[in-house]
């Protein structure tokens, strides 16, 4: 299996959709995924204030002037953690998997041009989850153009 998302249609939008084994249980990988000091070491733009119920806010903040927040509509420990954000819809899961467990990351979006730059993003964010989630140190790749052209290909119909 390897890290790069696949792109999707579904009901006319766009999902992005990412596997990612890990050798440990779901609920490591849980606990992590949700974890209010990992989460904003990998995921864009969250302030780390997060109420973890269904129809509770995730808090984000861009840096440059523009607040705003997501619902969380599923969090079922340790399988499911899912919220909207705007428009857009993030779902994560995890299943028990052989060897440990398997994350699934889809983000579904309505903008078939940003398919290469919303994935190229995600496909870095993941990899820092992936340290984190690891208990490695957070170290960001300089890989985002070459993650853009592999996507530009792979998405080109």
């Amino acid at each position: 299996m390897n890290n790069y998302g696949k792109l999707e249609k579904n009901e006319g939008r766009y999902v992005l959709v990412f596997e990612r084994p890990y050798p440990f249980n779901p609920e490591e990988v849980f606990r992590v995924l949700t974890n209010p000091d990992f989460f904003t070491q990998w995921y864009p733009f969250a302030t780390g204030e997060m109420d973890l119920r269904v129809g509770g806010k995730i808090q984000f903040d861009d840096g440059e002037g523009s607040e705003y927040e997501a619902v969380i509509t599923d969090i079922t420990p340790p399988y499911s953690f899912c919220f909207q954000e705007v428009d857009d819809l993030l779902e994560m899961t995890i299943e028990k998997a052989d060897q440990g467990s398997l994350f699934t990351f889809k983000h579904t979006f309505d903008d078939q041009s940003m398919a290469m730059y919303v994935a190229a993003g995600w496909h870095r964010c993941l990899n820092v989850l992936g340290q984190l989630i690891h208990g490695q140190p957070v170290a960001w790749e300089d890989n985002a153009s070459e993650l853009r052209e592999y996507y530009k290909e792979a998405f080109h119909h």
